[in-house]
């Protein structure tokens, strides 16, 4: 986290916490959702015009996932100064970029340690890591049937909808708010 961030928590610790303004998708790109975005529907699976706007500034890209992380309950959030910034996820929170020598990192440019590999119903690949739990890049799913094939992994199947559960995250941090 930036030392400018941690200065800003504990000069204005009650910021409140905002929600349903940012989202990640399946392909590692973050969104701006503004009210009409929101308005429009959830972030997963909601219509094309839920997503938002696609960040491109690239430092305001650099910065979010400088400051990017879980709490407890394993809601995603971009901490922005004193206020946590939680993340909409299309999928998961890390979204995995497999390099030609079958190294792994996140889509915030962090290595990560594979421990296990898993397979969706639809054919989605799935990393657990040292980092936690992700999405394959789609370009990058030949690289993991690589590494299945070498036997660096080992596939393991599992139905997506279980997945939140069992590997500790939140895909919509707003709905979890409002419990």
């Amino acid at each position: 986290m930036d030392d400018i961030v941690k200065q800003a928590m504990a000069k204005w610790p009650n910021v409140p916490d905002c929600f349903g303004w940012l989202g990640l998708d399946a392909r590692g790109n973050w969104y701006m959702r503004d009210d009409r975005a929101q308005a429009a529907g959830a972030f997963a699976g909601g219509a094309k015009s839920a997503k938002g706007s696609l960040l491109r500034h690239d430092k305001l890209i650099d910065f979010i996932q400088r400051n990017y992380g879980a709490d407890a309950q394993g809601r995603w959030f971009f901490q922005n100064g004193p206020q946590r910034v939680f993340v909409e996820l299309e999928a998961t929170p890390w979204i995995w970029r497999i390099q030609p020598d079958l190294t792994v990192l996140t889509h915030t440019g962090q290595s990560a340690q594979v421990r296990q590999c898993l397979m969706d119903e639809e054919g989605r690949v799935y990393l657990l890591t040292d980092l936690g739990f992700g999405l394959v890049h789609t370009q990058d799913v030949a690289l993991a049937a690589d590494a299945v094939q070498a036997g660096l992994w080992t596939l393991e199947e599992m139905a997506a909808p279980h997945m939140p559960e069992r590997f500790g995250y939140v895909i919509s941090p707003d709905l979890l708010s409002k419990k």
